[in-house]
């Protein structure tokens, strides 16, 4: 199991901030229409990506919904990528064509970023399936939301990744809402993780508000999933901040709700694991502050400086096939 040291504490702050103020940025750049289309943010969520990462290597796979920005740039794309993609930019990690709900990087084992609610479930099982059949050493985690739990792949899947014993970790982010509608009013079964019994499936629910515990539940299903003994549930009970999209008025939550899930906010619990630990002084996390703002900063004029994509590239990276016969300009 991967060990949490006081680098790891470092790592989780400065990697939460980074996301934090790449979605504080990206919002404000939406409203002043730099930024079009659907634009899902993932503040307040953080931990599960620094927690996951941190528990995982690099060669390890990540497929996760529409709500993808801070799990993509966890994995490693790049905040330049990922904000020229925003602006719909050559220069971004899909050159420009996928837009907020699509990230990909195959270098990074990023496998999306999908609109369809459910569908990267049957796909992260597919992801491991191959990994087992060529034998590789690698784990896949699969994250969806709460108001996919509810799509029948996900039963489909579990049933057959418990019968092929397939190293994948399905990570449902529960952040409470399925766009405006509570877990509650979905389901008789408000404990998501319950939904892995019915096929004997490891299933645990995971305080996803701290990173310590989101590392410690990913090790070990990852540590499990390495000894050829199968997939784990993982329901990681997180809280957004925002609403579900740019456009949503938030009239179904209260502001106090809001608020009493800001005091749990992980970036400052952990900020204040470091320095009550002394892992690192104010100085320093001065530091990370100042270069995480630069960084942020330098990659929306790096969008704003990138060309849009050519008109070539309309009919490119649709078929593996070049010279596909069906497809005419």
């Amino acid at each position: 199991m991967a060990k949490v040291t006081k680098d790891t504490y470092l790592y989780w702050y400065e990697l939460m901030l980074r996301l934090r103020r790449f979605e504080e940025r990206a919002g404000m750049l939406y409203g002043q229409q730099k930024i079009r289309g659907f634009c899902h943010l993932y503040i307040g969520q953080e931990a599960v990506a620094a927690g996951t990462m941190s528990a995982l290597r690099d060669d390890d796979r990540v497929i996760t919904a529409y709500r993808d920005h801070g799990l993509a740039i966890a994995k490693g794309i790049s905040c330049n990528e990922a904000m020229a993609e925003l602006f719909g930019k050559a220069t971004g990690c899909t050159k420009g064509k996928g837009g907020s709900m699509h990230f990909f990087s195959k270098k990074h084992n990023f496998f999306g970023g999908h609109g369809i609610v459910g569908a990267q479930i049957p796909l992260g099982a597919g992801i491991a399936f191959a990994d087992q059949y060529f034998n590789r050493d690698n784990v896949t985690i699969c994250f969806f939301g709460d108001g996919a739990a509810r799509q029948g792949a996900l039963h489909e899947t579990f049933n057959m990744a418990m019968t092929w014993k397939l190293p994948v970790i399905f990570a449902c982010e529960n952040n409470g809402y399925a766009m405006g509608t509570s877990v509650g009013r979905t389901s008789n079964v408000t404990q998501i993780s319950k939904l892995g019994d019915a096929y004997d499936m490891p299933s645990q629910s995971v305080d996803a508000m701290k990173c310590e515990t989101v590392h410690e539940a990913v090790a070990a299903a990852a540590a499990r999933a390495r000894k050829g003994e199968g997939p784990t549930f993982l329901e990681m009970c997180t809280y957004r901040y925002k609403g579900h999209s740019m456009s949503d008025p938030q009239k179904y939550r209260t502001k106090e709700e809001v608020e009493a899930y800001k005091k749990l906010d992980p970036i400052e619990t952990t900020l204040e694991t470091i320095l009550k630990r002394k892992y690192a002084t104010q100085s320093r996390i001065d530091e990370i502050i100042a270069a995480v703002e630069k960084e942020i900063d330098e990659c929306v004029q790096f969008a704003e400086n990138s060309p849009y994509p050519d008109d070539s590239e309309l009919y490119k990276d649709i078929y593996t096939e070049a010279d596909y016969p069906f497809m005419t300009e």
